[in-house]
């Protein structure tokens, strides 16, 4: 945004503004467009989308494969570019993680934890972007090319901030749960595991009597799993976007406190730097994890 256009905005309203996303839906007349509040946005429903976090995902998708797929064609024995080292070392670590937490076999495992591992902290790191930046070059479209009012024009940048990005995230890995379960042990071996632990008995009565307590007990554990993997990740980026936006806000509050804001700014940036990359290791860690322990019979336990 321009100084101007800061002005006109209160902290609050500057506030919600970054963290509302530019959604396209069902407006209220009927037409399809999008949204011009937070307000709007929500009436739209289930099917709205958040353009700006889909498109920079799959931005940030194809920036991925085409970092990797230049690197495996071009991938040397002689002196290798910075570019592959980073590269190597990336797949290396993503790879020595997946033989420590998955003792199975399957080829679709690591390929699958690089891929969300690189995924993720590409768009945890669009976190670094100066907060203005790119926000303020969409407004300046919006207002120039589309005529629209610069306060309407939303756009953010950090898809994990967003938890529809999170939790679909999430959901796909709870799908894979629940493949990899029911190939692995079963229709039947799966809704034992559901129904037999934690409480069993020899008593086949008793045992019956415990089914549906194991499976009030079990169940909720189960779609925690998702629920909790993609929560964990936006709510720890979502945290430090707003703290980016409370950095910005104190740069108009006067020449003292725009030097604290200046120092603030590096430290935390600096900080979040490994934030970024934990976050991303964690939801690789914990999808490994939930991948072999669908493969976990109970012989194994």
């Amino acid at each position: 945004m321009s100084s101007a256009e800061n002005e006109a905005l209160t902290s609050s309203e500057y506030i919600k503004h970054h963290l509302t996303n530019l959604t396209y839906g069902q407006l209220p007349d009927g037409t399809w467009g999008f949204a011009h509040t937070s307000d709007e946005a929500a009436q739209m429903g289930f099917w709205a989308f958040n353009v700006d976090t889909l498109g920079w995902s799959v931005f940030l998708a194809t920036v991925f494969f085409l970092i990797f797929r230049s690197v495996a064609k071009k991938v040397t024995s002689d002196v290798p570019t910075g570019m592959q080292n980073a590269v190597e070392a990336a797949v290396e670590f993503v790879e020595g993680n997946v033989k420590s937490m998955f003792p199975y076999k399957n080829s679709m495992i690591a390929p699958m934890a690089l891929t969300v591992f690189v995924w993720v902290f590409f768009m945890n790191a669009m976190d670094l972007v100066a907060i203005d930046l790119l926000p303020g070059l969409a407004q300046l479209f919006g207002a120039n090319v589309l005529g629209m009012d610069p306060h309407h024009v939303y756009f953010k940048v950090v898809p994990t901030t967003d938890p529809n990005i999170t939790l679909g995230m999430a959901f796909c890995v709870f799908i894979l749960i629940l493949w990899f379960s029911i190939t692995q042990k079963g229709l039947l071996g799966f809704l034992k595991e559901l129904t037999l632990h934690p409480f069993s008995s020899s008593n086949p009565i008793i045992q019956t009597l415990f089914i549906p307590v194991n499976l009030v007990l079990e169940l909720p554990g189960l779609i925690a799993k998702p629920v909790s993997l993609g929560l964990r990740l936006f709510g720890n980026l979502y945290a430090g976007e707003i703290i980016f936006i409370l950095v910005a806000i104190l740069y108009g509050a006067g020449i003292i406190f725009a030097g604290v804001a200046g120092v603030i700014q590096v430290i935390w940036a600096l900080f979040h730097i490994l934030i970024i990359f934990l976050q991303a290791l964690i939801f690789m860690s914990l999808t490994i994890v939930y991948m072999s322990m669908a493969y976990q019979t109970d012989e194994q336990h």
